[in-house]
């Protein structure tokens, strides 16, 4: 996201959500998440050229607003409409939907109208979204 972040500068927002719903990747509490970006995963000094927000749920009773909204606008990925999540005993929200987001590293890319556009999934790598990108800012 970070090569993106500079590539487009100002003209693109970048907006991340941790959520600890998913094999239970980010334990840590809202304050430790920078540090473990700089020294733990990532690692290597890095930081984030995106808006960090805090830990929401994405899925389940207490989906946040935002992902509720997504999700009903782009209910699945664009390059993977059947699979859900490899591992179903992950699954630690309720109720499960169809549309649920399967794994952390979902990315939804939305206009500058505020109109979701694409949904991809963890696997569909995050440079690749460069042609869509420049798609939406023409």
């Amino acid at each position: 996201m970070n090569e993106l972040k500079e590539k487009f500068g100002d003209s693109l927002a970048v907006l991340a959500f941790p959520c600890n719903q998913f094999g239970h990747q980010e334990n840590n509490t809202e304050g430790e998440l920078l540090n473990t970006l700089r020294h733990v995963r990532p690692g290597n000094n890095y930081e984030p050229k995106m808006e960090l927000f805090g830990k929401v749920e994405v899925n389940g009773t207490n989906t946040d607003p935002v992902f509720k909204f997504l999700k009903d606008q782009l209910p699945f990925p664009s390059d993977d409409s059947v699979s859900l999540m490899g591992n179903p005993q992950c699954i630690i929200w309720s109720p499960v939907c169809r549309t649920d987001i399967g794994w952390n590293f979902e990315k939804f890319l939305i206009g500058k109208d505020g109109k979701p556009f694409k949904r991809y999934s963890k696997k569909f790598e995050t440079k690749n979204l460069q042609p869509d990108i420049e798609s939406l800012l023409k």
